[in-house]
């Protein structure tokens, strides 16, 4: 007896209302579509501040005066030259667009991919690595680890100028970054609890449990004949 083939899938047609419903999730396309103009803002600061970094190493005066001020802590001594922890914080800032920019890209692309529609990259030789399993679960812990890295950045170049803070500032800081920390374990071992509960009532999506069924009994037929 040959073992059927798996039941083809046909377009399901939906009633008006469901269909309304659903078709909403393109409302969320704005927001895609303006994250993206936020990301071409983030790639003229990156460079404004790296021309300015380049100018003031050359000696130029507009630009080591541009440096200066945006390395300096409100109501500290300003620097007058550009010097290591300088040029640093400088690296660190340019680090820190970097990372956002990263965390706009995987909001952009997999929030696209899994609440509005799909972008067929399956066999595209540039699809990220982590599209290939994501879901909400999976974008919420990369978010978060993400959160945790810009964080990170940022208790650095506190840390880098603690002399120029108040306690009260530095541990505040530091209590947030372990808030983070705790929230990103909590949300993986959460996901982690989801991903291992057994689904015992999900239906077969195909016919391999039917047919395996039909192949039991076919040869039982055979054996009792």
């Amino acid at each position: 007896m040959s073992i059927p083939p798996s039941r083809s899938r046909h377009p399901v047609t939906m009633r008006p209302l469901p269909r309304l419903i659903f078709m909403s999730r393109w409302l969320q396309l704005p927001l895609y579509l303006g994250l993206i103009l936020a990301q071409c803002v983030y790639v003229f600061h990156f460079w404004v501040e790296l021309s300015d970094l380049i100018g003031a190493v050359f000696g130029n005066a507009a630009s080591l005066a541009h440096i200066l001020d945006a390395v300096t802590v409100e109501g500290a001594q300003r620097p007058t030259k550009l010097n290591e922890t300088t040029i640093m914080l400088v690296v660190l800032g340019l680090i820190d667009v970097v990372m956002i920019s990263n965390l706009l890209i995987m909001v952009i692309i997999g929030g696209y991919e899994t609440f509005v529609s799909r972008m067929d990259l399956d066999n595209h030789p540039d699809q990220p690595e982590w599209l290939s399993h994501v879901n909400a679960s999976v974008l919420k812990v990369k978010l978060a680890t993400a959160i945790i890295g810009i964080s990170s950045i940022h208790l650095l170049k506190t840390f880098i100028n603690a002399r120029e803070y108040d306690e009260k500032t530095l541990l505040a800081q530091t209590g947030i970054h372990v808030t983070f920390l705790i929230s990103a374990i909590a949300i993986a071992w959460c996901d982690r609890i989801m991903s291992g509960i057994p689904h015992h009532n999900a239906a077969p999506t195909d016919g391999s449990e039917h047919a395996a069924s039909l192949a039991d009994s076919d040869s039982n037929t055979k054996s009792s004949s």
